[in-house]
């Protein structure tokens, strides 16, 4: 083969490589603008996985952004949905933060469990509500919207709440404190169990009627306890009384 040829032959593989290698390149490029076009259009394209933080519900972030999405919900909808507490939150690592949570609500005087949806990007300032949907009803009996309720606006009377509200665990925990600040006992009392609870609200007052099981070294006893909540958010037990056993 003479010389010129396979100078030619070389030419020739290496117009072919060039030419490939620009090819990549454009299609590279034009992926990479594609992607950049996804986000632009999605900017709340996952980057991680909803994720529970534990006590996040009674965190004072939550509660603000819960009140911002009743509030932003009322106005697109012109609704009067009333914020009661935060039962669940969740965090999601978007293009800043999506906090999900699930809210308790005063609907028309009933309560419902609705989920909301807050986007945040602390470093803009900048909060949107991308949800809001009801899911059910609640079973929560006291809240802290009946807590600072005036009379009349509730039946007045006792009524049996869940041992498990909130508002039902801090008058519990206060008791016991207020119990064993009041004891000579060296031994420590521990709240074990709350074995019943009622409430009634009246001006400017919730009273919680709790009958409690508490532990003191090696042995239980139980305790009748009566705990007021002022609209200030102070609790003091006004009354208390062992239950002895027969």
């Amino acid at each position: 083969m003479s010389s010129s040829s396979c100078f030619l032959q070389l030419l020739l593989l290496l117009l072919f490589l060039c030419t490939s290698s620009s090819s990549v390149s454009a299609d590279t490029f034009h992926h990479h603008q594609f992607d950049e076009g996804e986000e632009e259009l999605n900017p709340m394209a996952t980057l991680g996985g909803v994720r529970d933080s534990k006590g996040a519900e009674n965190s004072l972030e939550a509660e603000e952004l819960a009140r911002f999405a009743v509030d932003e919900h009322n106005k697109k909808e012109n609704a009067l949905l009333e914020f009661v507490r935060v039962v669940k939150a969740k965090e999601q690592v978007v293009s800043g933060t999506l906090h999900h949570l699930t809210l308790e609500v005063v609907d028309a005087g009933k309560k419902k469990l609705v989920e909301a949806k807050v986007w945040v990007k602390p470093w803009l300032n900048f909060k949107e509500l991308q949800e809001f949907k009801q899911i059910g009803e609640s079973t929560s009996n006291v809240t802290h919207t009946d807590l600072g309720a005036k009379q009349g606006d509730h039946a007045p009377g006792w009524r049996t709440v869940p041992a498990h509200d909130p508002v039902v665990k801090d008058a519990a925990e206060h008791a016991v404190k207020t119990i064993q600040q009041r004891s000579n006992s060296l031994a420590p009392y521990e709240l074990s169990e709350i074995l019943s609870a009622r409430g009634e609200v009246t001006d400017k007052t919730a009273k919680l009627d709790l009958l409690l099981k508490l532990k003191r070294g090696g042995k239980e006893e139980k305790y009748k306890v009566e705990v007021h909540k002022d609209d200030e958010g102070t609790f003091n037990l006004k009354q208390m009384e062992q239950e002895h056993r027969d």
